[in-house]
């Protein structure tokens, strides 16, 4: 049988969908990237706004007019409208998030002894998704739900109570991914930073962390979205090792006090300025990034200007912003004040405008650096290869080789700042002028 896998949305669904894929060729099928020529359809949801609740939608129509009558959809979306996804042409069955896990056992019908037998084998290992979600780095589902309750976020709702993947499964998980030659692993979770808080004894995120830098030769290991409030100061020495990538996305939502505390964050302004002092005097340059919600229910001008300058004074290295999105079923979207359409447009704009000058700076000291790149895509270009990647702080890099590099870490001098990428050289080849330029 031909699988076709579709997802949107965060890295923890893209996490998901890996591990789906995993366990349909564990299963003796394969794997395509044409929806016209699959037997079956998996597409994992996403409901944190409205467009991509629409865009989830869009992706289930996309596969049905592709000739698929058999879709399982899965993930967030479906699970707070199981009924309007089972209501879609082709739909074949909504999977919840919670039976996310036997979605390919209950699809092939298999019993649970068969399914174990056919999917842990020990020798392993991870195979990148074929097509537009195929990943370098490897993204690893290292805890699921949450118990915060903010007061604008479907994802609560959605994915249920927080509660931590075992260890030895993250571990197990990172083997497959070293053993397949992944350079990079990512470790998620809708509130990884609360990993651990449900075991007894309790444990951390830091406990994590350490053992995986110390259970694993995996070159990077990179953490996705922390919330704030459950970091420490003694949390960033774990950067004194270099394997762990100088970058973390923290959300932050508002600059402004009285928002913050409508949204119910668990966080002040002050204390996570407090919290940035400390990793950046732990860290040197340190890729800190965050996400913002402008407009939301009741924010007046003033409050939107204490936000924006906020902003301005934390010089993220980037980050993204969102137009508040009511989600039927979280208090703020009954909340009174809801902002205008218009204004929550000008408010993202000037945000943005606000994040980008931030960025530039961040990026522009890194011109004339030596750095490693791990190389994400390499595609032919004048008799040459055009290679595409990341450092482990999160600056985008190209550069233009004699051979493709896909999946390879190398160390490079960081020539020029293009629009969204730097344009880099190999160490050694740069010219002498430059060098002496960059030493003015």
């Amino acid at each position: 049988m031909k699988i076709y896998l579709d997802t949107i949305g965060c890295r923890l669904n893209q996490s998901e969908i890996e591990k789906i894929g995993q366990q349909f060729r564990q299963a003796g099928h394969t794997l395509t990237d044409d929806p016209a020529e699959a037997d079956a359809v998996v597409v994992n949801t996403c409901a944190v706004t409205a467009q991509a609740a629409a865009d989830s939608r869009s992706k289930i129509r996309a596969a049905h007019r592709a000739g698929n009558a058999r879709i399982i959809v899965t993930g967030c979306w479906s699970a707070v409208d199981p009924d309007g996804a089972a209501s879609l042409p082709g739909v074949h069955s909504v999977v919840m998030n919670d039976n996310k896990d036997l979605l390919v056992r209950e699809f092939l019908e298999l019993t649970p002894e068969v399914f174990d037998v056919l999917t842990h084998h020990a020798e392993t290992v991870r195979q990148p998704l074929p097509g537009k979600h195929q990943r370098t780095r490897a993204f690893i589902k290292a805890q699921d739900g949450c118990d915060n309750f903010c007061t604008y976020c479907i994802t609560r709702i959605a994915r249920g109570k927080a509660r931590s993947t075992p260890l030895d499964t993250i571990l197990a998980d990172i083997d497959t991914a070293e053993r397949g030659g992944t350079q990079e692993v990512v470790l998620t979770g809708v509130h990884l930073a609360s990993w651990g808080q449900d075991f007894t004894p309790r444990q951390s995120i830091a406990d994590l962390v350490r053992a995986v830098l110390a259970h694993s030769r995996i070159p990077r290991v990179r953490l996705s979205s922390l919330e704030p409030w459950d970091l420490d100061q003694a949390f960033f020495t774990l950067f004194e090792d270099p394997r762990l990538c100088r970058h973390l996305h923290l959300p932050l939502q508002s600059g402004s006090d009285p928002i913050l505390r409508r949204m119910a964050r668990k966080i002040t302004p002050a204390e996570y300025a407090r919290l940035l002092d400390w990793a950046r005097q732990a860290v040197p340059q340190l890729a800190i990034t965050t996400d913002i919600i402008v407009a939301f229910p009741g924010e007046t001008e003033t409050e939107f200007a204490e936000s924006l300058e906020f902003v301005r004074r934390m010089q993220f290295a980037d980050g993204h912003v969102f137009g508040f999105s009511p989600r039927k079923g979280t208090p703020a979207a009954d909340y009174a004040g809801q902002v205008a359409k218009a204004v929550r447009k000008e408010r993202s704009t000037r945000m943005r405008a606000v994040l980008e000058e931030a960025r530039q700076q961040y990026q522009r000291q890194f011109i004339g650096t030596r750095t490693s790149v791990l190389w994400e895509t390499a595609l032919p270009e004048g008799g040459q290869w055009r290679l595409g990647g990341l450092t482990d702080n999160y600056l985008r890099v190209s550069m233009l080789t004699q051979a493709p590099r896909h999946n390879q870490i190398d160390d490079v001098n960081l020539r020029s700042l293009r629009e969204h990428d730097f344009e880099a050289v190999p160490t050694g080849e740069e010219d002498s002028d430059y060098k002496a330029s960059c030493s003015r």
